[in-house]
């Protein structure tokens, strides 16, 4: 099934249908948002652990991200 499809079949759904669907994947992707964070932090946390990361200021890990570091 294509996104095409996806939609065509969306748009054959009345508005309560397509108001309930869309609270649905709103739901399913503030859930798998949830589960990269998590993935994120138990990753971070065992990098720590091991030696990898070290703790850093905001400021740092800003210029880091900017290239600057």
């Amino acid at each position: 099934m294509t996104f095409s499809d996806v939609l065509d079949a969306a748009g054959g759904l009345s508005a309560e249908e397509q108001e309930t669907l869309l609270e649905i994947l709103r739901r399913r992707l503030a859930e798998r948002r949830r589960a990269q964070v998590v993935r994120e932090v138990a990753d971070a946390r065992a990098e720590f652990a091991e030696g990898h990361a070290r703790p850093a200021s905001v400021s740092e890990i800003m210029d880091e991200a900017s290239g600057e570091a």
